[in-house]
C-alpha cells in the first residue's frame, strides 16, 4: 500500500472516477419496484437489516431535496439488499481524524470506509477490527469473483481479511500538459529532456509567453507538500513516496531516502532559487492551484488524467487561443522516466469488532461491487446515458447532478477496462482521458512493495511523512540546506524506518521465494 505525495488529489479524481453508463440487473420479479421503476428487490436479499456506515463525501453535493441518506441510489441499494442503511460523510478535512475519534467513542458504526493503508494496519494492530473472512464467504460471493487475489493479500494480516478492499482503476495520476501556443510563441519545441524541461520553464516565467507585456507567469507549478511533482522525481528515477520501495543490491529501499530522491530536490530547489518554480506552492491548495492555470498564470504543469475535462478545460473557454497538448515525461541524466504507480486498493472497508451486523454490511458490498455495480458506478441508463450507434452519449446535466452515486460505488469499486473506456470517451473523446491513462501506464515507476502495509508502518508512517513533507518542502525553499536530506533520511531510519525497512525486505524475501 502505497500514500502518496501527491495523495491530495485524490478528491479532485475520484468524482471522475464516479461516473457514467448502463442498465441493472434484476431477477425478473414484478413487485418492489423503486419509484423510478428501474430496478426490482432480488429474491435472495436476505433478511430485513439495519445498518450504520461512514463514508468517504468526495466532496460530492446533492440535488434539491435529496441527502446521503435519502436518493434515489441508496433507495436503489436498500430495496436490491433488503437492508436499512444509515450513512455518514465526515468533512473531507481531517478525514482520518473523524475516523478515529469514531473508533475511540462508544458509538461504533457498523462499517468505515479508510482511504488509509497506516490507518487501516494500525487498527488491525489494535485488534479493533473484526477478521471477516467467514463472514465474505458466505455473503460475499460477487466480492470473491470480482476482487483479485493480489487485492485480497492486501488487505490480509496474519491469515486473516481484515478488509473488503474498493479498487483502484487507474494505474497512475499525473501527466505532463503545456500550452502549445506559448511554446509557439517563443519559437520553442515540446520537452523531452529534463534540461529542455528547464529551458521551457525559464522562457515562460522570463520570456512574457502571454504576450501581456507583464511580468506575470509561473515557469512550473505545483501544489503544497510537493503535490504534482511525480514527473520530476520520476526524472531521477525515484518517486516520493512513503511507501514506494525500489530494489537496490538486492534489498528493498524507501524511494524517499535515496540519493537520486536528494537530486531531484536539488534541482527543485535550483529552480525556485530561480524563480521559475511557483513562489507560493507551499499555499497552492487545489482551488487557488487551478485558478491559476485557468486563469492563463500557468503553462506547464504536472496534470492530473482528468484535468482536461477540468482546469485546463477551463482554461481553453476562459482563453480560445489556449492549446494545452500532453508531453512525454521528462528524461532525466541517466535516462529515467516516469510516474508513481498507484496501489490497486482504492480504500478499505471495515467492520468494528463490536459490530453485530456484519452480515448486513457484506450484503452491502457485495450488491455494491456485484449485481448493482454498473448502474452505481455509471448511473441509470436513459437518465445519465443513453447508446447511439454503440456508444454511449452522456447527459451531463444529469450526469452532474447525480455524481453523488459515486460515494456508494466507490465503497466497493472493481475494474472493468472496456466499460472505463465507453465511459471515458462518453464523457468527450476531446478530453483524452482514456488516452491519457494509457500515456501514464506506459511510463510507471513501480514499487517493488505491493503487500499489506506493516505493524511498523501503522506505528511510523503519518509522523514520518509529515516529517518527510516539512524536510523536502524547507529544502526547496532554501530554508534548509540540501544537507538537511541526509539528517532527515538518518532520522527516517532511528524514528522507525529501520523497523519497517527490516518488515517490508521480510516480506520482500518471503516473495522471491514463492
Amino acid at each position: 500500500m502505497r500514500i502518496t505525495s501527491s495523495r491530495i488529489i485524490a478528491a479532485a479524481l475520484l468524482p471522475v472516477v464516479a461516473g457514467i453508463v448502463s442498465g441493472c440487473e434484476t431477477d425478473g420479479s414484478p413487485n418492489g419496484q423503486s419509484p423510478s421503476g428501474k430496478f426490482h428487490v432480488s429474491k435472495d436479499a436476505g433478511k430485513r437489516m439495519t445498518i450504520s456506515i461512514v463514508a468517504n463525501s468526495q466532496g460530492s453535493t446533492f440535488p434539491d431535496g435529496t441527502d446521503e441518506n435519502h436518493n434515489e441510489y441508496l433507495d436503489y441499494i436498500e430495496q436490491n439488499t433488503n437492508l436499512d442503511i444509515k450513512v455518514t460523510l465526515p468533512p473531507l478535512d481531517g478525514y482520518d481524524d473523524k475516523l478515529s475519534v469514531m473508533m475511540s467513542s462508544g458509538d461504533l458504526p457498523d462499517m468505515l470506509n479508510a482511504p488509509n493503508p497506516s490507518w487501516f494496519i494500525n487498527y488491525v494492530n489494535r485488534n479493533a477490527l473484526m477478521p471477516l473472512d467467514d463472514v465474505i464467504e458466505r455473503y460475499g460471493p460477487e466480492l470473491k469473483e470480482r476482487i483479485p487475489q493480489e487485492a485480497w493479500e492486501n488487505v490480509t494480516v496474519n491469515g486473516h481479511i481484515y478488509a473488503v478492499p474498493s479498487l483502484n482503476e487507474v494505474k497512475g495520476a499525473e501527466i505532463m500538459y503545456v500550452r502549445k501556443d506559448w511554446l509557439d510563441r517563443l519559437g520553442l519545441q515540446p520537452p523531452r529532456t529534463l534540461d529542455e524541461y528547464y529551458k521551457v520553464m525559464k522562457a515562460f516565467a522570463e520570456r512574457d509567453p502571454d504576450g501581456n507585456g507583464k511580468n506575470d507567469t509561473i515557469g512550473f507549478a505545483i501544489l503544497e507538500r510537493l503535490g504534482r511533482t511525480a514527473p520530476i522525481f520520476g526524472a531521477f528515477g525515484t518517486q516520493i513516496m512513503q511507501s514506494a520501495w525500489y530494489e537496490r543490491d538486492g534489498r528493498l529501499v524507501a524511494g524517499a531516502t535515496l540519493p537520486e530522491t536528494k537530486e531531484a530536490l536539488a534541482f527543485l530547489a535550483k529552480l525556485y532559487e530561480e524563480k521559475l518554480l511557483d513562489p507560493l506552492f507551499p499555499l497552492n491548495k487545489s482551488a487557488n492551484f487551478q485558478e491559476k492555470i485557468v486563469s492563463g498564470k500557468v503553462g506547464l504543469f504536472s496534470a492530473a488524467w482528468s484535468d482536461t475535462r477540468g482546469p485546463i478545460e477551463a482554461s481553453r473557454k476562459k482563453d480560445p487561443n489556449a492549446v494545452w497538448i500532453p508531453l512525454e515525461f521528462p528524461i532525466g541524466p541517466n535516462g529515467s522516466k516516469g510516474t508513481y504507480d498507484m496501489s490497486l486498493v482504492r480504500s478499505y472497508n471495515v467492520i468494528p469488532a463490536t459490530s453485530k451486523n456484519a452480515e448486513g454490511v457484506i450484503r452491502f458490498l457485495n450488491f455494491i461491487g456485484g449485481k448493482g455495480h454498473r448502474d452505481l458506478k455509471l448511473g441509470f441508463e436513459n437518465e445519465i446515458w443513453t447508446k447511439v450507434d454503440g456508444k454511449m452519449i452522456t447527459n451531463f446535466e444529469e450526469h452532474t447532478k447525480h455524481y453523488y452515486r459515486g460515494i456508494y460505488s466507490a465503497l466497493a469499486d472493481t475494474i472493468e477496462p472496456d466499460v472505463s473506456k465507453d465511459r471515458l470517451d462518453s464523457l468527450g473523446e476531446q478530453f483524452n482521458l482514456w488516452d491519457n491513462l494509457q500515456r501514464i501506464e506506459r511510463s510507471l515507476i513501480r514499487s517493488k512493495f505491493t503487500g499489506t502495509p506493516t505493524p511498523a508502518m501503522g506505528k511510523y508512517n503519518v509522523r514520518l511523512l509529515k516529517e518527510q513533507d516539512e524536510a523536502f518542502t524547507k529544502i526547496v525553499l532554501g530554508a534548509a540546506p540540501l544537507s538537511e536530506f541526509d539528517a532527515f533520511v538518518e532520522r527516517w531510519y532511528s524514528e522507525g524506518g529501520e523497523e519497517i525497512t527490516r518488515e517490508v525486505n521480510e516480506w520482500y524475501d518471503r516473495r522471491q521465494m514463492k
